[in-house]
């Protein structure tokens, strides 16, 4: 045995486990993970049997100096590829996957931003690789033979066995998951759908590996909705459905099956003493890029803050950051279906199409439809995508007659953006009324660097005392509120603002800042996602200012709305809820499966558990709030990827031809 840990091919080994497993719990504890769990045992494994392939790789060769630098090399790019998911995690607050890996381009163009949000801690990741520099100098006149397959090394194919034998032991038992945990460990090594979890159990790498697997061949999950029984349609509903989900759950569809049986037995919110409430008048939706519900000053943004305190409000909307945070947030904001929290969600299923969307409610319901945004196709393929959410006509930068100075080199004004998109709506003659929906882009980043925006108003707040990032940011702000003026004097002057239900919220928070930028303008704790509250409002002339502290995202905006304009709508097609509606769940949903309501916030990361008030859930309670939340993620992400709207719409429609015949 001493012979054995003296052999060069083994000190090489167990060197290389520790530096790896070093720089995991480095990772650990710069994400402010637990180091005492099994999760720890599991990544000391990982690195083990990773240690051992790059060992004997590099074990193959000869020369010391070619073995040193396959090794080092290895070393280098396992510290740079963590190095690379912290930064991802604090600027995106999502782990990069090859799904998603389209958005490390998009980095690219603003990488001062992102290197900027970095916290100099998490530099201290590359302290193993600069030992194991040193040691492999130290071991520069070393000399030792090219492995020789003997008896010795035979012992290696055991150590193997046992590693990996013990190593799924950790995924498969029980006890060595945490009670709260949303995904079992071995169905998230199967399928790293919810990469947080598959990080914080397996380590970056591992959840690198396992993702490219998946990524290459995919693999979809077992759906359990037997613990989703207790809302079924109430006979006694005055909303009307269509019966043709109950026809369909009876049958055998194949994949659609699933998806059939959980649609037909959804809640159905009834009528309330809001349904109707904007029956007939136009509706203006607003998705203001990066604004955090901190920005509601009077003196600064007059028109928001108009807007938001004449309105109703909701004080506790998240607009949680997900991959591809704009688009995907923006799908579900249309569709009212989570997006598939590892996947540029829209761009990948372009093509499906959504019948229920906003788009289609609204056509339904005899209304002109255009969508409107003031930029290019480069990132997000909207023209494809509103149409296929059936908007009847989507207009960007060069329908509107806008130039942009390059890619990310100056965003267009907003300013521009809203005169332009009235003129067509009000000096057009569409019917009436009219559905407008507009995604803007000013306020997006970089605040760090100079830009035209950024700098218009820059020195106006620096002189207020805030921070030259900050400045830019509130001056880019400026020129959307200047936009909103724009608006409300536009529809003034037609003479139907009484008319017009302006809705207004913003797909995330300005992540192009980091924390103490923030601090600066967000006056509460920017943990447990606070930094991600964003605005919610409504508003209307005839409303009374109403302030609203219920929990809520996008994902409710949809059947709140349908409501309210008195629109005919299956409540049972959305993942959403109206949250006026006596039957609403006070509760947010992040992509990853943490959530929030008055009582608690659960952090499905790392499973854990914060409580607000007095009152405690029982771990069974948590349990079923976490399998409802999984299958409910898990069911919408099957909706997308089988394209089971487009399938509905077809048997809805069959269903109507053959009433039609009758």
């Amino acid at each position: 045995m001493k012979k054995f840990l003296e052999d060069k091919f083994v000190n090489n080994l167990i060197f290389m486990t520790i530096i790896l497993f070093v720089i995991e719990m480095m990772f650990k504890l710069l994400n402010n993970f637990n180091l005492f769990t099994w999760s720890s045992l599991r990544i000391l494994l990982s690195a083990a049997l990773i240690s051992l392939l790059v060992t004997f790789i590099s074990s193959l060769f000869k020369k010391k100096c070619i073995r040193n630098i396959i090794n080092l090399t290895f070393i280098f790019i396992y510290s740079l590829y963590t190095w690379l998911q912290l930064g991802f995690i604090n600027f995106l607050g999502v782990y990069i996957s090859f799904n998603t890996s389209s958005q490390f381009g998009a980095v690219t163009n603003y990488i001062i931003d992102y290197l900027t949000t970095f916290k100099w801690t998490y530099h201290l990741i590359y302290i193993p690789f600069i030992l194991s520099i040193l040691y492999y100098i130290h071991l520069k006149n070393e000399t030792y033979n090219r492995i020789n397959l003997n008896k010795k090394y035979l012992l290696l194919i055991p150590i193997t066995l046992i590693f990996s034998l013990t190593y799924y032991c950790t995924l498969k038992f029980d006890f060595m998951q945490n009670k709260y945990q949303t995904k079992s460990n071995i169905s998230l090594f199967k399928n790293p759908s919810v990469p947080t979890i598959a990080v914080h159990e397996f380590g970056p790498v591992v959840f690198g590996i396992i993702d490219l697997k998946t990524f290459l061949f995919p693999t979809d999950e077992n759906i359990d909705i037997s613990i989703y029984n207790d809302n079924t349609v109430e006979a006694n509903s005055k909303r009307e459905v269509s019966p043709v989900l109950s026809e369909l759950s009876t049958k055998d569809e194949g994949e659609y099956n699933l998806l059939n049986s959980y649609f037909a037995n959804n809640e159905v919110t009834d009528y309330n003493s809001y349904t109707g409430k904007f029956k007939g008048k136009n509706v203006v939706v607003i998705l203001m890029e990066s604004v955090n519900e901190g920005i509601i000053n009077e003196e600064y943004f007059p028109n928001f803050y108009k807007l938001y305190s004449e309105g109703w409000h909701w004080t506790n909307n998240y607009s949680p950051r997900n991959s591809c945070a704009t688009g995907n947030n923006e799908f579900s904001l249309m569709t009212g279906l989570y997006s598939i929290y590892n996947t540029c969600t829209s761009n990948t299923y372009k093509d499906n199409t959504y019948f229920e969307s906003i788009f289609g409610l609204f056509n339904n319901a005899g209304y002109t439809t255009r969508s409107f945004h003031d930029y290019t196709e480069w990132y997000y393929y909207r023209n494809t995508i509103h149409s296929n959410m059936y908007s009847e006509k989507y207009l960007d930068i060069d329908d509107l007659n806008m130039s942009i100075k390059g890619i990310y080199g100056e965003w267009p004004s907003d300013e521009v953006f809203f005169t332009n998109v009235f003129d067509n709506l009000l000096n057009t003659d569409y019917n009436t009324p009219f559905m407008a929906f507009l995604t803007t882009v000013t306020t997006h980043q970089p605040y760090i660097t100079k830009s035209e925006y950024g700098d218009l108003y820059k020195e106006e707040f620096m002189s207020k005392g805030y921070s030259a990032p900050v400045s830019r940011y509130f001056s880019k702000l400026k020129v959307l509120d200047n936009a909103l003026g724009i608006m409300i004097n536009s529809l003034k002057e037609k003479g139907i603002l009484d008319d017009t239900v302006i809705v207004l919220t913003s797909d995330h928070y300005p992540y192009g800042l980091k924390d103490s930028y923030l601090s600066e303008f967000i006056n509460h704790d920017l943990e447990d996602y606070e930094s991600e509250r964003t605005p919610f409002v409504i508003y209307n002339p005839e409303l009374e200012s109403t302030e609203y502290t219920e929990y809520t995202s996008y994902i409710n905006i949809i059947p709140t709305l349908a409501n309210l304009m008195g629109i005919k709508y299956d409540p049972r097609l959305y993942m959403g809820t109206d949250i006026l509606s006596e039957t609403y769940n006070s509760r947010v949903v992040f992509a990853d499966g943490s959530w929030k309501n008055e009582i608690a916030y659960y952090n499905a990361s790392n499973s854990t558990i914060k409580y607000y008030t007095d009152e405690e859930y029982t771990v069974e309670e948590i349990q079923e709030i976490n399998e409802k939340i999984n299958m409910k993620l898990s069911l919408s992400t099957s909706a997308i990827k089988t394209n089971y709207f487009s399938y509905l719409e077809n048997k809805i429609n069959e269903y109507h031809k053959k009433e039609t015949e009758k």
